[in-house]
């Protein structure tokens, strides 16, 4: 047929290679290797609130969850206004420091090409890397964005150190030259692993005190970190051949039915529960911890209008129950924790109290969840239910701090996800 010889869909063939990439996963990317795709880490993007970047090279680093023989990186534009140009991206274990182990370095590439255009709204997958990782292991990702951004689509609390440079590309530096520090997450929302055996990906979907608000900076203090220590810690001794991880969904002042502002809280749970949850590779499980903003926003920012009763907070998880289980997914719910006497003033009233009691009253007697836990029970003061106790605060008597969010994670019954 006219026009249609192999000469001009050659230049098509490594676009096509990543769509095809994009849904098929592992079955284009590895053929003839044994294995599953579970997702070992993630960062989920607000809207583009961070600082704009242009010809600049972009150094993160990532604990993750689970090891595997083979990794992918999941970039994002979700949420952005302007196209993303990544002019060049590697990968390598991280040596602290900033700096990278330079042996263990690995170019990424994206349908076979060096670079690519994410346009605005998309995310991208690089093509899968042979390198093989431990459980925990920690990764340096370098990016080099070669054109203006417009502002940066990002994951504000990232509770880890990454390092912007100056003008060039220094993907392959074992460290960059005089860079500046960021505490946010810019573009980059997923690693994946190529594991062995059956993958179990536990998905942990809430606000800040998922995200890990108040941990230690650059320690991995949080409990979706201190979960997945001990999930690893019960598999050594398992025969099985199951695999676990644990990808954070959390974002600092997210709430489920509203999302603005400002704009570094949002997007809303409900809408983006497709996007951070069941698009996870490998995902079985999510815990479900959110809805203590959609309290105590509204009477601290004056926003009056977005007010909610205990009937709308329950619809929304009933929602979020109903979407995972129409994907063959498992619900844990949590129970919200206390937070009288927070330093966010106005967060707290006693009405708020009264819905925090009665929304949690309803997650342990609903008998709808595939499981429930209760870190209200274990981090409240005995003495005064309604505040955390002194030695699990932060300070602002609203987050937990790194003794408070292992209580947390050590209180999971590790059987919810046999």
């Amino acid at each position: 047929m006219a026009g249609c010889g192999t000469g001009r869909w050659r230049a098509y063939w490594p676009v096509c290679a990543l769509v095809l990439a994009l849904s098929a996963g592992s079955a284009l990317a590895s053929p003839g290797k044994a294995g599953s795709w579970s997702g070992s880490w993630g960062a989920s993007p607000v809207f583009p609130v961070g600082q704009e970047i242009s010809n600049q090279t972009i150094r993160q680093f990532v604990r993750l969850s689970g090891g595997g023989t083979r990794i992918r990186v999941r970039f994002t534009n979700e949420t952005g206004q302007e196209p993303l140009v990544i002019g060049a991206a590697h990968v390598a274990l991280a040596a602290g420091g900033g700096a990278i182990k330079r042996e263990t370095d690995h170019k990424l590439t994206f349908g076979g090409q060096d670079s690519i255009i994410v346009p605005a709204g998309a995310p991208v997958l690089s093509d899968p890397v042979d390198m093989a990782v431990e459980d925990l292991a920690t990764l340096g990702i370098s990016i080099f964005v070669p054109r203006w951004t417009g502002p940066a689509v990002v994951h504000p609390l990232a509770v880890q150190t990454g390092y912007i440079s100056s003008t060039g590309d220094f993907t392959a530096d074992e460290k960059l030259a005089s860079p500046s520090e960021t505490k946010f997450r810019f573009f980059l929302s997923g690693v994946d692993v190529l594991s062995q055996g059956k993958a179990t990906t536990i998905v942990a979907f809430g606000d800040s005190i998922t995200d890990g608000y108040g941990a230690t900076v650059d320690a991995d203090k949080r409990w979706p970190d201190r979960l997945a220590e001990r999930l690893i810690e019960r598999r050594r001794g398992a025969t099985d051949g199951r695999t676990f991880s644990v990808v954070n969904a959390g974002i600092s002042g997210n709430r489920l039915l509203h999302d603005r502002p400002p704009a570094m809280f949002g997007p809303n749970a409900l809408s983006r529960f497709d996007r951070d949850v069941l698009a996870v590779p490998g995902v079985t499980h999510v815990i479900l911890l959110e809805g203590i903003n959609d309290i105590g926003q509204p009477t601290s920012m004056s926003l009056d209008e977005q007010a909610v009763t205990i009937e709308q907070l329950q619809a929304a998880w009933c929602q979020l129950l109903e979407r995972a289980h129409s994907r063959g997914v498992k619900l844990i719910a949590a129970t919200l924790l206390p937070y009288e006497g927070t330093s966010f003033a106005g967060y707290w009233t006693p009405a708020g109290e009264s819905q925090r009691q009665a929304f949690n009253t309803w997650v342990r007697q609903a008998n709808i969840f595939d499981g429930v836990i209760d870190f209200d029970q274990v981090v409240r003061d005995p003495a005064r239910p309604s505040h955390l106790r002194s030695a699990l605060d932060c300070g602002d008597h609203l987050h937990p701090n790194d003794a408070g969010y292992k209580t947390m994670a050590d209180s999971i019954d590790l059987k919810l996800f046999d």
